[in-house]
């Protein structure tokens, strides 16, 4: 199992976005049949292996395996991740042009769209993946606003300098900064 699958299938989203068909997703976690399934949820065998097959179809629940009882082949499924992102593309766009003021909310979508893609593009068999991933918030008064995005930048660009040669791996660096609520001027 996968840690994430990435979405970039209108089939996909269209399997997902069943709110029983996440249920059974959901109990699928582990291994399991469909009578298994629908013993837990209190539904038919024939209901989960409906919503159970649109999955397979689509790729979100893979066969694991298949076992033999009372002459029938049951299947053993399970889900292919343990959570799946959506694909921004799949809503689609309005406007042609991307946001181009990094002080904008339009721009902080476009590169949160822009870290999902290339993650997704990850090789996930791959043992350990440097990376790192943090989150903290920061509280800043109003009247020191502009000078926090300024030393933020600052810094950016600094580190952007000293690691910015041409060899070595290329790691891509994104900072997210954004208002936790309502904003107060």
């Amino acid at each position: 199992m996968r840690d994430v699958l990435y979405l970039e299938e209108i089939e996909q989203a269209e399997a997902l976005l069943k709110p029983q068909r996440v249920e059974v997703l959901r109990q699928l976690a582990e291994p399991a049949t469909c009578g298994e399934v629908a013993a837990r949820l209190g539904q038919t065998s024939q209901r989960v292996y409906y919503h159970v097959k649109r999955l397979v179809d689509a790729g979100l629940v893979d066969l694991v395996s298949e076992r033999r009882v009372r002459g029938i082949n049951e299947g053993i499924y399970q889900a292919a991740a343990r959570s799946y992102w959506l694909s921004p593309r799949l809503v689609g766009r309005i406007g042609l042009t991307k946001a181009r003021d990094e002080l904008s909310l339009g721009y902080l979508l476009d590169l949160m769209e822009d870290v999902q893609a290339d993650i997704a593009a990850l090789d996930k068999t791959a043992p350990e993946l440097p990376s790192i991933g943090l989150s903290g918030e920061i509280h800043v008064r109003p009247e020191k606003r502009q000078e926090f995005l300024n030393d933020l930048q600052t810094m950016m660009r600094e580190l952007f300098t000293r690691y910015g040669g041409a060899e070595g791996d290329a790691f891509k660096l994104a900072v997210a900064c954004y208002p936790k609520g309502e904003v107060h001027e």
